[in-house]
């Protein structure tokens, strides 16, 4: 994410100036676009034609440049953009004020956004613009019969190929050509995906086997690989990948791995009935004690009791400057991640503490 422009106008509110450059940073805006922002960019617009002189052909589309006041915030993950709906309350046209319209926001679209940013919101925009340069990291899961590879990205990991093989006799011996064709097309998703690092992971011998195999056939893509042992393949896999922190070693301040991290020692503290609390209402008392070390709360969650869609009876807004006006840490989890989805099972909030709240 480039931010290119941040200054201060009338009524508190800021202005930034940004441009989002991959499919995460448009995640990212997701949660800092809301209701009641003031967004403009570049667009285009269907305009009846009113010419006696010219056929009515139910209107074309012409570029313009329009302000809308926000009342809705999609994001479309497989089509690779963020719609940001509302009316239009600036234009370059001014016959489409008081209309309707959609900003179809894509990677490399100039955005300019008004509002008054909450912290949680400035430490998104800078954690996207940091994350730029972050490499980007494939993890391959292999055992005997499947393989699975997933891409990590900021809004959690994603599946991009489950491929199946002969499993038993017939992939060893004389059926090892059958064994290999597994590995082959390994190597043709591998060779796809463009990235920077693969971590190759999976229980038993069959990885290195895996290795060897692209070493001999794909020695470009082999110097990218670093292995690690799984009990497990898949999304199971994945997680221990991310728990042992082997993608960290690449990319270091990838959320999830920290987010795998926290809620691991969340549900350990509530299996002991050590330091944590969950829940709005528990959390909002322990906040209120300055008893929370790090509340974690889950993006979605965040967002619909923001736009008080949210059933907590409790102001999030609130609880995040609660939290740090007593010396507490934050930290917004992707609704896109296993842990996001653990931590919404119980409620979409929950904290670390310092000491126990009796």
């Amino acid at each position: 994410m480039q931010v290119r422009d941040r200054e201060r106008i009338e009524g508190g509110r800021e202005r930034v100036t940004v441009v989002p450059e991959s499919i995460d940073d448009l995640w990212h805006l997701q949660y800092v676009v809301e209701p009641g922002d003031r967004v403009a960019g570049d667009t285009t617009r269907r305009i009846q034609r009113n010419d006696d002189q010219m056929r009515d052909t139910g209107g074309e589309r012409e570029p313009m440049w329009i302000a809308i006041a926000v009342d809705t915030v999609e994001f479309h993950k497989f089509a690779n953009r963020l719609r940001v709906g509302g009316e239009i309350v600036a234009c370059s046209r001014e016959d489409q004020l008081g209309a309707h319209h959609t900003l179809n926001v894509e990677e490399r679209d100039e955005l300019s956004i008004e509002k008054r940013f909450k912290p949680d919101q400035w430490e998104r925009l800078e954690e996207a613009s940091e994350a730029t340069e972050n490499p980007d990291v494939a993890i391959a899961t292999v055992e005997e019969g499947q393989a699975h590879v997933h891409t990590v990205a900021q809004y959690g990991t994603e599946e991009r190929a489950a491929i199946t093989g002969p499993t038993g006799k017939a992939a060893w011996g004389d059926g090892a050509r059958e064994r290999s064709e597994l590995f082959s097309e390994l190597a043709d998703v591998l060779r796809r995906m463009e990235v920077d690092a693969i971590v190759l992971a999976g229980p038993g011998f069959t990885k290195q086997d895996a290795l060897s195999y692209l070493e001999e056939n794909d020695p470009e893509i082999a110097e990218l690989v670093t292995t690690v042992d799984t009990s497990g393949v898949g999304d199971r896999g994945v997680h221990e990948v991310l728990k042992r922190g082997a993608v960290a070693d690449v990319q270091r301040d990838t959320r999830i791995e920290s987010e795998a991290a926290y809620i691991d020692d969340l549900t350990e503290r509530i299996a002991s009935g050590a330091k944590a609390a969950y829940g709005p209402q528990q959390v909002q008392q322990a906040a209120e004690f300055g008893a929370i070390e790090r509340l974690l709360i889950v993006d979605e969650r965040l967002r619909k009791e923001r736009s008080s869609e949210g059933d907590w009876g409790v102001d999030a807004d609130r609880l995040v400057e609660t939290t740090e006006q007593k010396g507490g840490e934050v930290t917004v989890f992707s609704s896109e991640f296993p842990p996001g989805q653990q931590l919404s099972n119980l409620g979409g909030v929950a904290a670390l503490l310092r000491y126990r709240l009796e």
